[in-house]
């Protein structure tokens, strides 16, 4: 139901499925957040350097989020996304 068909000029490529990119870019967020408290949890640092770790953790879970829905979507849709199959009309540009 939440799937799209993804066609590259006239030949169908594949499905594009929003529930799969939810789930591998939460996957890879959490990873992120469990390497960074394993880290945390393993070496034991003072507070302050604990606090870092687990800031650093939190950003690069972002990225880490970001990275994989960026690279699924265009992987599925191309370069461009939809508006490159002409499936979404643009507005007025200023």
């Amino acid at each position: 139901m939440g799937e799209i068909p993804v066609t590259s000029g006239e030949e169908p490529v594949g499905e594009f499925s929003m529930a799969r990119l939810a789930l591998f870019s939460l996957g890879a967020g959490s990873l992120v957040l469990l390497g960074a408290a394993a880290i945390i949890l393993l070496a034991q640092p003072a507070p302050l350097v604990g606090l870092v770790i687990g800031l650093a953790g939190l950003g690069l879970s972002v990225a880490a989020v970001g990275i994989v829905s960026t690279t699924m979507t265009r992987r599925a849709l191309g370069p461009h996304g939809p508006e490159q199959r002409g499936s979404v009309k643009s507005g007025p540009r200023d």
